[in-house]
């Protein structure tokens, strides 16, 4: 069994930690700032999805794959219940974990997607980064001029570069399972998770400026997490935490410290 990548702050603390799952294209390192400041409060674990970061490479990519890889995490750290929090792609894997077991968690974060199918929409960048060729390439600055020839925002360039790396033939290569992620796209986009109950408290946090929690998913979201807030968090597109992190965590913190 493999387990996944993840980076650790507050190890030494006694209080119940919160695991963090970034979304499609992303990594641990995009939650740095985020982890290091909370793990002051709580043990964060930062942890790449298969087919991410420094993860193992898988074929599958399943909503129950996202959530099997969760529970085999936390037994594999002997974690018996933690927060969980997952943006975008993360967001599903972690309320498909939720519903699949509940015992395993305490509070339930969600940041800016709902359970519900998503027509594909990642096309654009998918094509950018398969129009990438490495034995052509040699720089991150070439890379950054395909990917321009496709994408029109910077940021999600910028976004996107994070994820270069040189491998062991001493040529640029992604980090991420492009081939994977590409093919089993419809899996884990196009497919709501599936229908079940957490009776748990949840915290869905939408981007202001986003339209993946619409104010019409509200009721579908009500059925399968009956204790759902939603907040939404001004002045944010869909990297919440990325956009306007002071309230984000500020946010979050109160959610996970209502007392404090």
């Amino acid at each position: 069994m493999e387990i996944l990548n993840s980076k650790i702050f507050g190890e030494n603390l006694s209080s119940t930690p919160l695991l963090v799952f970034h979304g499609l294209f992303g990594m641990l390192d995009n939650w740095s700032t985020f982890g290091k400041d909370l793990g002051e409060k709580l043990p964060v674990h930062l942890i790449d999805l298969r087919n991410h970061g420094r993860s193992f490479h898988s074929d599958s990519m399943t909503h129950d794959d996202l959530a099997n890889d969760i529970a085999d995490y936390m037994n594999h750290y002997g974690i018996e219940k933690a927060h969980v929090l997952g943006h975008s792609l993360g967001g599903k894997a972690v309320m498909q974990f939720a519903i699949q077991y509940p015992e395993k968690v305490d509070k339930l974060i969600v940041v800016d997607i709902s359970p519900k199918a998503y027509p594909p929409h990642h096309q654009g960048i998918i094509k950018a980064l398969e129009e990438v060729d490495f034995n052509v390439v040699n720089s991150r600055n070439e890379v950054e001029a395909v990917l321009s020839q496709y994408i029109p925002e910077k940021s999600v360039i910028q976004f996107l570069t994070k994820n270069l790396y040189w491998d062991d033939d001493k040529k640029l290569a992604w980090r991420f399972n492009l081939k994977t992620l590409s093919e089993k796209y419809n899996e884990f986009v196009s497919n709501a998770i599936k229908f079940g109950i957490f009776e748990g408290e949840t915290l869905f946090i939408a981007g202001e400026k986003s339209n993946y929690i619409l104010p019409q998913d509200e009721f579908a979201i009500k059925q399968q997490f009956p204790k759902a807030k939603i907040i939404i968090i001004t002045k944010a597109g869909h990297w919440v935490q990325a956009e306007n992190p002071i309230e984000f965590m500020g946010v979050v913190t109160k959610f996970l410290f209502p007392n404090s």
